[in-house]
């Protein structure tokens, strides 16, 4: 349950961080709350027909039924990002944003919402299935202390670095700043979770601890034989009634193993030996270090990795193909190619890359028993009688744990083959190595990506597709039209940007940076076929009787020395040095060219001071 619900909730903070405030909502306010409203009702009652099965009563289809409204409520919830524009009405929040970490707890909360719906429906399936009722107020409660340690480190993390961005320390904001910075905050505070992380997690679970007693002198000394040390404590998950075991903590002082009632009444004490002897195995072969480092790794990984292969992507004709014919909003395919690779990414990682590192972990602890107890055989008995206890789940398959019957399997071939436990532990070592290994090459590869000259590209194209659709939209506004060209004049694809200058010019004749920025290209293309000297002088004259500024006039100059009429070509420069005197030097320059050369002894274009679409 825990590891489901971990990857349920790192989707859920995914979704709403890679969302993006709208300059201006899809909805105006009182609508989007409606949709807000009618998305919370619509999900209770899918709530409601779910639990309602008679299937939900008993403990197997209790789970299920709340593994499948989880996922549901992901659904839900991203509706909402997107219909309602969440961040748009929550950007309040921030203070600025200054502290943007409220903005994601409230976002946070409203997935909290979605899920205290399902709980509240739910308590009515939990007391049948688990012998106890519970008002409301107090399910939804101790539900959301039971998932609040999921989600605690990314709220405590986000809020310190809003924070620490604040303090007035030069030194401290060059570090953040730095490419290196996030990286060093998210390791220090890493470090500071696994050591003081524990205390609270029991006490949000309500553990307590296990009484004095013959069981508890036994266990502890247990424990001490091993070299080992740690507090025992009930675990009341699911009334108690769960069958499992667990442990928390690197730090000695700082370190429980957790035991619920159901598992200390129904095991025999050879048995309880077992299960102790597991938990430290997970100890003892580092494995608690080792979750971190693969849930850190894979954050600076992906940190390092977003936003390269997301203009790698963006970098791609086929999504400006479907923004141009499919008439899809530029913000959409952004929003999309932004969060959609990382997300898969991500699940894929947890599901598959994660996944097999713990279930491989859950089997050398399992392992473990060996060197503690010589056998795997009160290890087998205590699995059989979980099995037959939580429903005869012998047989299920388990992303995380592996089977019940795969681990008694496995435990049986070892106790015939003790040789399987060092190849069991050589395959984990090797396994690491190989994910550092490849880390390393990935995060290698990923540096080499060009980029700065993606992100260019991206520009372009993006804002390329931006005025296309904008053209599409309003087609009766030149503005669009003349950008476009200006942007084709840009990326030196003259031939568009002359198609584009000439639909502006049709929508507004008598606009003077149109007519200025088509005569400039008509006179300086590096397409000889496309120039006309003759068109662009009576373009360049209408320009600068309406709109008489320095830039018209050096086109106007410009046109009149093409066509050969050298002292017009003067006195207009000169003119332009009174219209435009900051750039004086660069018209005194464009006089003695006109005085030196001939338009047909050049090619070139005459200068780059001229301004494409004026000031």
């Amino acid at each position: 349950m825990i590891y489901t619900n971990l990857l349920i909730f790192l989707v859920a903070i995914f979704l709403f961080s890679m969302d993006t405030a709208a300059e201006s909502p899809l909805l105006p306010g009182w609508l989007a709350l409606a949709v807000f409203v009618f998305l919370l009702v619509a999900y209770d009652r899918f709530c409601r027909v779910v639990f309602g099965r008679k299937e939900a009563y008993v403990s197997a289809g209790y789970f299920r039924a709340e593994k499948t409204l989880m996922i549901s409520a992901l659904a839900f919830f991203m509706a909402t990002l997107y219909l309602c524009d969440v961040k748009y009405y929550l950007a309040i929040l921030s203070f600025g944003n200054r502290l943007p970490a409220f903005v994601n707890f409230s976002g946070l909360a409203i997935f909290l919402l979605y899920l205290s719906l399902m709980w509240r429906v739910s308590r009515i399936n939990y007391g049948v299935v688990f012998g106890r009722r519970y008002p409301a107020a107090g399910f939804i409660s101790s539900n959301i202390k039971i998932n609040l340690p999921i989600v605690l480190p990314w709220v405590v993390l986000s809020l310190l670095y809003d924070l620490a961005t604040l303090l007035p320390s030069p030194g401290l904001q060059k570090i953040l700043a730095s490419g290196w910075g996030d990286i060093l905050f998210f390791v220090v505070f890493l470090f500071l979770v696994l050591l003081f992380f524990p205390p609270l997690v029991r006490r949000l679970w309500g553990c307590r601890r296990l009484p004095e007693g013959a069981l508890r002198t036994h266990l502890t000394r247990f424990c001490r034989q091993q070299g080992f040390s740690a507090e025992l404590y009930l675990w009341p998950l699911f009334e108690g009634q769960a069958l499992t075991a667990g442990v928390m903590g690197l730090v000695p002082g700082l370190r429980y193993i957790l035991l619920t009632p159901a598992i200390v009444e129904t095991m025999s004490l050879a048995e309880l030996e077992a299960v102790m002897a597991h938990e430290i195995g997970h100890v003892k072969k580092r494995h608690l270090l080792l979750y971190a480092l693969l849930i850190g790794g894979f954050s600076v990984f992906l940190g390092i990795m977003a936003e390269p292969l997301i203009y790698l992507l963006l970098s791609q004709e086929l999504l400006y193909s479907l923004m141009v014919k499919g008439h899809i909003s530029p913000d959409t395919i952004l929003t999309v190619v932004g969060a959609v690779p990382l997300l898969v990414c991500m699940i894929i990682y947890f599901r598959y890359i994660f996944g097999y590192f713990i279930r491989n972990f859950e089997r050398q602890a399992d392992l473990h028993v060996f060197s503690v107890l010589g056998s795997g055989h009160a290890l087998i008995s205590a699995f059989e009688k979980i099995a037959t206890l939580s429903g005869d789940i012998r047989d299920k398959p388990s992303w995380h744990h592996f089977g019940i019957g795969e681990r008694v399997e496995f435990l049986e071939r070892s106790e015939a083959d003790p040789r399987n436990i060092r190849r069991h532990d050589r395959k984990v070592r090797l396994s690491l190595l190989l994910y550092v290994a490849v880390m390393a090459t990935m995060i290698g590869l990923v540096r080499s990506i060009p980029t700065e000259q993606l992100a260019r590209q991206y520009e372009d194209r993006f804002a390329e597709a931006i005025l296309l659709e904008k053209a599409r939209q309003e087609p009766e506004k030149a503005l669009w039209k003349r950008l476009l060209g200006d942007l084709m004049v840009s990326r030196k694809l003259e031939r568009k940007a002359l198609d584009a200058y000439e639909q502006a010019l049709a929508l507004e004749p008598a606009n003077p940076d149109i007519m200025n920025n088509l005569a400039w290209l008509l006179l300086t293309s590096a397409d000889i076929s496309l120039r006309d000297p003759g068109r662009a002088l009576n373009l360049a004259r209408m320009a600068a009787v309406v709109h008489p500024r320095g830039y018209i006039l050096d086109t106007l100059a410009t046109a009149y020395w093409a066509n050969g009429m050298v002292e017009e070509a003067i006195a207009s420069a000169r003119q332009a040095i009174f219209a435009d005197p900051p750039q004086r030097k660069y018209y005194q320059i464009q006089i003695e060219r006109f005085s030196r050369q001939t338009y047909d002894e050049t090619l070139s274009p005459p200068g780059a001071a001229n301004q494409v679409g004026g000031n």
